[in-house]
């Protein structure tokens, strides 16, 4: 080993991550990852965001993609050598210079519901008070029970909860992967919702490792170890449903990818912003020989994370399989609910 090779092994591998206790959390998960397969150590750099100062609704700021740019910008300055993002706060457009270069095993993509009482979300009374600040779920609560108020809510995830354990609010709406990760101290009762009643974000309970495309080889092949090829064929399908239909990132639109035994199901949504109308699409796809089963992406970076051509061929019929239930969506009248905008919002 030269003494180049000897430094390098010995320099901390800087992971960028947002500060709140829930990116603190998933990014050191996968801090303890790549420190086992690099065999080098690896430090957490908190990087501050837009969405981390302005307490303004999100879809005001312009939606989740306010994490992203801060991070990245970060990354393409040299303050880190990768980023660990949550994927569903991830436009879907990628920048050229960066690549996603692994998805790490999905956690729960579902909603949970959290009550006092564990009343169901359709059996709380009218002029209950739910707290999201999402519009796809604040359609789909509406759709559960029109009865229902609305409130827009950010924060952290124990601030939330204690909104529900004083009574300010009657339910909030969280992602499951958060609340597994964080494992939080409470008595809040948990309600599971569907995924196929109730799809989600495009990616949610998905993890990206992103970093610059030029990044050294060996970093970007201990990143790419990472990588669960089956969570990446499904959440390219989500992907590009969101991005078929030309919706922005933080547009009522549920979706979600997942693999049973030998075949692909896939559930998406459009919602009026009311939950007054849905546009459902469903598919079941079975799997052929060649669909990923868990080591398929790897060689050298391209902007995608997939350069092998097996990985290249997968990766394009799973964009090919989101990009027609999109074409089935707008055929439908999903245009007339979706504000129509870039994906890199």
């Amino acid at each position: 080993m030269t003494p180049d090779m000897v430094a390098n092994q010995a320099r901390p591998i800087r992971l960028g991550t947002r500060r709140s206790a829930l990116a603190m959390t998933q990014s050191g998960h996968v801090a303890r990852a790549l420190e086992q397969v690099s065999g080098r150590p690896v430090e957490l750099v908190q990087i501050v965001s837009e969405g981390d100062t302005n307490r303004g609704s999100l879809s005001q700021l312009g939606g989740t993609g306010v994490f992203a740019t801060r991070l990245r910008e970060a990354l393409l300055a040299g303050e880190c050598d990768l980023l660990v993002h949550s994927l569903k706060d991830l436009p879907t457009a990628q920048p050229d210079e960066l690549v996603l270069a692994a998805h790490p095993s999905r956690a729960d993509a579902r909603d949970v519901i959290l009550t006092r009482d564990g009343t169901p979300l359709e059996q709380l009374p009218a002029g209950s008070i739910v707290g999201t600040g999402s519009p796809r779920r604040i359609a789909q609560v509406l759709r559960a029970n029109p009865g229902l108020a609305l409130h827009d809510l950010r924060g952290n995830v124990d601030s939330r909860m204690q909104r529900v354990v004083d009574g300010e609010l009657a339910a909030i709406v969280l992602a499951a992967a958060g609340l597994d990760r964080l494992g939080p101290d409470t008595e809040l009762i948990f309600e599971p919702r569907d995924l196929d009643a109730w799809p989600t974000a495009a990616g949610q309970g998905a993890l990206a490792v992103e970093t610059r495309a030029d990044a050294d080889a060996e970093l970007l092949d201990a990143i790419r170890r990472l990588d669960d090829a089956r969570t990446r064929f499904a959440v390219t399908v989500e992907r590009a449903v969101l991005g078929g239909i030309e919706a922005g990132c933080h547009a009522p639109v549920g979706v979600h990818a997942r693999f049973e035994g030998d075949a692909l199901h896939v559930r998406a949504a459009v919602y009026g912003v009311g939950g007054e109308r849905a546009i459902e699409i469903e598919l079941s796809e079975p799997v052929s020989s060649d669909t990923p089963t868990g080591e398929y992406i790897q060689g050298q970076g391209s902007g995608n994370g997939a350069d092998a051509a097996d990985g290249v061929d997968q990766i394009d019929h799973a964009r090919d399989i989101g990009s027609g239930i999109a074409r089935r969506l707008l055929e439908r009248g999903a245009a007339d609910l979706v504000p129509r905008e870039s994906s890199s919002s």
